[in-house]
């Protein structure tokens, strides 16, 4: 079975990603997002473990892909969770895709992907980190088993000073939560002082799963979210949508900061192409050709 494939955004009719490949060392995840939409197609989906053959397949998919694209890792489950520490998966691979001078973009939420600068800064390879707030008490909620956001933007600095080009998704944006002018601007300032070159920004898209973790752990916000996304917003695919003059309006006010402080920006299956002020939307364009 292949295990490099190309991506696929569930034919979603917004996404703006280029062709580009996607693999996931693990299935499942251990940070435990409460808005992870992995939990809607992914049976025990906080319970991570690698996958069995990995670089066996690996091998194989290698000789067949075309390596003008970039591979993704990852779209699914985090290349980085608190098990890769010792299992050093995720390492083995980008020292197997290096051999074979494959294109890698990372995309984490762990600081644990410094210890592999000394393979990422010698190979043709970016790295996306999510960030989605950085108010730790608010990041603790919402990301409860990921290294906290400072710990993040400190990455950010170790791998640019070694010459890795580095992107941010901050990601979700959450009306009531995280979306006004001073978080955002947080969050930005802080990544784009320690050496980020392009920011990624979406809303929260809730499926019934991660709408209902929401409820419990935020339930005074989620009541006043509510109707924005079940009365006057829409459902696409699987998940729901904020009215899309609302999203526009949020996504607006990220691009402005993302400018203020020389960043280029893009939305995710937003449906906003023309807000979007780089070659990419997803940061793969920071991956050297």
């Amino acid at each position: 079975m292949q295990v490099i494939k190309p991506f696929d955004p569930w034919k979603s009719p917004l996404c703006t990603c280029p062709p580009k490949y996607t693999l996931n060392p693990y299935t499942g995840c251990t940070h435990q997002c409460i808005y992870c939409y992995i939990t809607s197609y992914i049976p025990h989906a906080f319970n991570c473990r690698p996958k069995e053959k990995l670089l066996e397949k690996i091998r194989k998919d290698i000789r067949k892909i075309n390596k003008s694209l970039v591979v993704s890792m990852s779209n699914s489950s985090d290349p980085y969770p608190s098990i890769e520490k010792d299992l050093k998966l995720t390492r083995r691979i980008l020292e197997l895709f290096k051999r074979h001078d494959v294109r890698v973009l990372i995309i984490t939420k762990s600081d644990l992907v410094v210890r592999d600068v000394d393979v990422l800064s010698s190979m043709r390879s970016s790295v996306s980190f999510t960030i989605t707030t950085v108010n730790e008490e608010i990041a603790a909620m919402l990301e409860p088993y990921a290294p906290s956001p400072w710990k993040r933007i400190d990455a950010i600095r170790k791998l640019v000073e070694k010459g890795v080009k580095v992107s941010v998704r901050v990601d979700p944006i959450i009306l009531y939560l995280n979306s006004n002018e001073k978080d955002i601007e947080d969050v930005i300032s802080a990544v784009a002082e320690a050496g980020a070159l392009h920011i990624v920004s979406s809303t929260f898209k809730p499926k019934f799963d991660s709408w209902r973790r929401f409820e419990k752990r935020f339930p005074a916000i989620s009541r006043k979210l509510y109707k924005h996304y079940f009365k006057l917003g829409e459902k696409i695919g699987a998940s729901r949508y904020l009215p899309s003059s609302v999203r526009k309006k949020l996504m607006e006010k990220v691009r402005k900061i993302a400018v203020k402080h020389g960043l280029t920006f893009a939305t995710c299956r937003e449906g906003f192409p023309e807000l979007h002020l780089a070659p990419s939307c997803d940061g793969s364009h920071l991956v050297p050709t």
